[in-house]
């Protein structure tokens, strides 16, 4: 699949690493970046991200076969207003967003309004890094790349987005908007939450120069997400904080269950307790799908 004009709206590591990754393949003939600072027009530019940046929206967008909204959640909508009167008959939006639910919702009888298509998708993909100077154009090699199509759905824009995620090394997952959101609350939003409050409950010690020396692979390798966006992860967790308190109240659950395995003091239950992890992650690292009565 080849097209004419690219337009990624938000060049960040997301937006960046999809445009590094179509320049290189040589998906569009042209890729524009719309940046809300100016600085990060030169940004853009320097790292190879897109042909030409510009804090100008509409003219980012002008003639774009399909427009990427690559920003934090909350500012979706509102841009998607603004870009109207640039989006050209025919085209196709989509996104990167972690949440789906809320953006089909607010964006895509915007996008149908205008004469265009809409069709949700995220990449499973990222890094504790930001910005364009973390950007990388192998990103989604392998990566699980989500469509959350609707019956409003026009056919041939799905088949177009597949084929976008597919031709920079995605692996495309179709799945329902809702089913999207209640599936990556667990596997990554819960992640995240737990990261963050794990680094916030161990980094808040009396004897804080000698636990910070002791932190060592463990900590660091657990916690490393935390280093993320705090304000694309502040609209994570709100946009999917209903399905994300479930997962919530799943894992609190969880950790009750391993605080009174351990109040008996049984070395042969506590030593269940890890053997069960490590097999559902060694069977999940292999590939291997487990069910649900697996060990």
């Amino acid at each position: 699949m080849h097209w004419n004009k690219i337009t990624l709206v938000g060049v960040g590591l997301l937006g960046g690493s999809l445009g590094l990754a179509v320049k290189q393949r040589r998906r569009a003939r042209q890729v524009a970046g719309y940046v809300r600072r100016k600085a990060s027009v030169k940004e853009c530019t320097r790292a190879g991200a897109v042909d030409f940046a510009t804090t100008d929206l509409l003219a980012a967008v002008w003639d774009a076969d399909l427009v990427i909204l690559c920003t934090p959640l909350a500012q979706m909508r509102s841009l998607v207003k603004q870009l109207l009167p640039a989006l050209k008959c025919g085209a196709i939006v989509t996104d990167v967003g972690s949440v789906k639910a809320s953006v089909v919702n607010e964006v895509e009888t915007l996008v149908e309004n205008a004469g265009a298509h809409f069709v949700g998708s995220h990449p499973m993909a990222g890094a504790e890094r930001t910005g364009v100077v973390a950007a990388q154009a192998d990103l989604f090699e392998g990566a699980m790349c989500v469509i959350t199509p609707t019956k409003r759905t026009n056919p041939a824009a799905r088949q177009k987005v597949e084929q976008l995620w597919k031709s920079v090394g995605g692996r495309v997952l179709s799945l329902t908007p809702k089913m999207h959101d209640a599936l990556v609350s667990r596997s990554s939003h819960l992640p995240h939450l737990v990261a963050a409050t794990l680094t916030t409950t161990v980094l808040d010690s009396k004897y804080l120069r000698q636990q910070t020396a002791l932190c060592a692979t463990g900590f660091r390798d657990t916690t490393r997400i935390a280093s993320g966006s705090p304000e694309m992860w502040r609209d994570i967790a709100l946009a999917n904080r209903a399905q994300l308190r479930k997962a919530l109240d799943a894992f609190v659950q969880e950790l009750k269950r391993v605080r009174r395995i351990l109040g008996r003091g049984n070395a042969d239950e506590v030593e269940e307790m890890f053997r069960s992890a490590k097999v559902r992650r060694d069977r999940w690292r292999s590939g291997a799908i487990i069910s649900h009565s697996s060990a």
